[in-house]
């Protein structure tokens, strides 16, 4: 039986001008397949494998094509208008995604991507989004080990740090003192578990066990170097917002960065810039 953001496997019933009607089994009843949603030849008779939601009237109907996160999932997805009745995201479809007003905690900008759930309404039925991720992640204690790599997806800042989607499950938290980058919402990455709090609560980190953001700026800024064929004009005496926009990192880390290569002999650090000393 066909239901809203679902797939489902149906039967071709009838052609007509606009494109196929199917035939849903249930109380959908008849289902438009329009012709700019099919994919290679259809015949009357055939089983199709379509995804259904509502167009611009709220009436079923089916594509063919993939959305890029289904109902019930976490995505990504990019504003492209903002309007009366609320902001609209591109979900890969014909017919934007509706993220309401209710569910946006601040107003979007057009352009900008968001980390987001997709639902389907009870109430109306239509398939929508929600900045409000709390509300879909689960508050059980989470089976995971400490040290334990995991996939994430930054959804909002706050003064402690970042939040994180951890696994498309739970919520975790990165600290702000021990991110050296800037970290964008919606974006995804690689952490690792640090600490389970008896309130289940999650501590995370970006880096593995016995390494920290320092380690990892070191080794960026060493890579930068060879780059740029062993000079940088980037140093202690440049402008705060240069390194930032250089690194993601604040000065005072950057300056933790480069005396530790300067201690290990792999730099040079002179009023002009720093340089590598395997190429000096």
């Amino acid at each position: 039986m066909a239901k809203i953001g679902e797939r489902a496997h149906l039967t071709v019933s009838r052609e007509s001008s606009p494109g196929y009607f199917l035939n849903s089994d249930g109380e959908l009843g008849e289902i438009l397949l329009p012709r700019n949603e099919t994919i290679g030849d259809i015949k009357l008779g055939e089983v199709v494998d379509v995804f259904i939601y509502c167009d611009s009237e709220d009436r079923p109907i089916a594509t063919m094509k993939s959305p890029l996160a289904m109902p019930g999932e976490f995505a990504t997805l990019r504003c492209v208008q903002v309007t009366e009745i609320g902001s609209f995201l591109d979900w890969g479809l014909a017919k934007d995604l509706l993220l309401p007003f209710r569910e946006q905690q601040s107003r979007p900008d057009a352009g900008k991507s968001y980390a987001v759930h997709i639902y389907v309404d009870p109430k109306s039925g239509r398939i929508a989004a929600s900045r409000r991720i709390g509300r879909f992640l689960k508050k059980t204690r989470p089976d995971y080990q400490i040290g334990q790599q995991v996939d994430l997806r930054i959804y909002a800042k706050t003064d402690l740090g970042y939040k994180a989607i951890i696994n498309g499950e739970y919520s975790g938290v990165l600290f702000a003192n021990e991110v050296f980058q800037d970290l964008q919402p919606g974006e995804q990455t690689t952490g690792y578990i640090t600490n389970l709090r008896d309130d289940n609560k999650v501590d995370l980190s970006l880096y593995q066990a016995g390494k920290t953001g320092i380690d990892a700026l070191e080794t960026r800024i060493h890579e930068e170097l060879h780059a740029r064929g062993g000079y940088w004009e980037l140093c202690d005496s440049s402008p705060a917002e240069t390194i930032y926009q250089e690194l993601g990192v604040s000065k005072k880390t950057f300056k933790k960065a480069t005396g530790a290569l300067f201690r290990k002999q792999l730099i040079t650090i002179n009023k002009d810039g720093i340089r590598s000393v395997s190429q000096t």
